[in-house]
């Protein structure tokens, strides 16, 4: 009888495994053995033998010592995805997997690092959707700016608001068209991450993303029915009214675009950093233009090419994360933690942690290093 290897655990098989994207039988046939046997392997029902555990390793890209311990993070939070399609499924596992390493990483950050504390607003929300009207959603976004005390004019940087009040932000390639971001409240600490898509082509769609992801955190945390698929649509309806809510407050706004044009949203785009589509819509929400005026302007953007891509795209700065960063600058800086040590205590390749942070090159360039001056990581600004 084969002796058994007690130290393999099977749970991290699947964690990497759905991470890579690999059904049991993809991997399977890597490893020229039945899927039955992977199924056993996960399940703790077998343990492979040590030339399978090399195999296995080096098929799935992560050091030996990731299947021989550690925490395996699971989200157990509602995770609010854009797309519940079929199609989407293994994507949505694979990135459920990397935000779950991402999350192992901020844990073990946050026993060297302060990080901002959660500071998000909780206001009067119905628990069920089916509740929430437009003119609640305009309520709920005013008293969120009202909150944070940003007024009725533009925000200066989305993703640096959110960060100062404690959420965590993440960018990753997200692997599918259809999974341009998602969010969770975290139960394990308490904490809101989103997750962006590194993919998002221009600085507006990927704001526009991230107050997405708030309306969900504000209007839906406590929300049930997730699997029902009338509720999931309503539910980002009602996030993307929402975030155009959040970044045009009515008033200001509709004092812009009092005699809307396409040539005149360029402009206003410039000060408002929102696309020209999404306001356009927010003009239709705010009844600035008819039904049949908003169709012809989508129309007339679609004849232009601007739907694929606006003016002034390749012109605003795409907003970054930099809380993680900072963090390991600070880290580094007195040579407390390096590679190595996070290579070792969370079980990934270098490669992977720069992933699950959208950090990718950051520990191989070489101004990166513990012999820079200190730098203090969370100023507000």
């Amino acid at each position: 009888m084969r002796k058994k290897n007690v130290d393999f655990d099977g749970r991290r098989l699947t964690e990497a495994r759905e991470a890579r994207g690999m059904t049991q039988t993809d991997l399977a046939n890597r490893l020229q053995v039945s899927r039955q046997a992977v199924s056993q392997y996960e399940k703790g029902h077998r343990s492979p033998s040590g030339d399978i555990i090399f195999k296995i390793a080096r098929n799935l890209e992560v050091p030996l010592h990731f299947f021989l311990g550690g925490e395996v993070m699971e989200v157990s939070g509602k995770v609010f995805f854009r797309s519940m399609e079929a199609a989407t499924k293994s994507a949505r596992e694979c990135a459920k997997r990397k935000y779950g390493w991402a999350k192992n990483l901020v844990k073990y950050l946050r026993e060297f690092v302060e990080f901002p504390e959660v500071n998000f607003p909780r206001l009067d929300v119905p628990d069920n959707p089916i509740e929430l009207t437009n003119d609640d959603i305009e309520r709920i976004a005013s008293e969120t700016r009202s909150f944070w005390g940003l007024g009725d004019g533009p925000i200066s940087n989305v993703i640096w608001l959110l960060e100062n009040n404690g959420c965590i932000i993440l960018r990753q390639n997200l692997g599918a068209k259809t999974l341009d971001a998602f969010s969770e409240w975290s139960k394990e600490d308490k904490t809101p991450y989103f997750v962006l898509g590194s993919g998002r082509g221009s600085a507006v769609r990927s704001r526009l993303d991230a107050a997405h992801e708030l309306g969900h955190m504000i209007l839906h945390r406590n929300s049930k029915n997730l699997n029902s698929h009338t509720i999931f649509r309503l539910m980002e309806e009602q996030a993307y009214y929402f975030a155009g809510a959040f970044l045009l407050p009515s008033k200001s706004f509709a004092q812009d675009v009092f005699m809307p044009s396409l040539r005149s949203l360029i402009l206003v785009k410039d000060k408002w950093k929102v696309s020209i589509g999404a306001m356009i819509k927010r003009m239709g929400h705010l009844h600035i233009i008819t039904p049949g005026r908003e169709q012809r302007m989508f129309a007339n953007c679609s004849r232009r090419g601007w739907r694929t891509k606006e003016p002034l795209d390749d012109e605003i700065e795409m907003e970054e994360p930099r809380v993680i960063k900072r963090s390991f600058d600070l880290l580094m800086a007195n040579d407390i933690i390096g590679p190595e040590d996070l290579e070792s205590k969370l079980g990934l390749y270098i490669n992977d942690i720069e992933g699950v942070t959208g950090l990718t090159g950051y520990f191989r360039r070489s101004d990166n290093n513990p012999k820079f001056p200190r730098i203090i990581p969370f100023e507000k600004d």
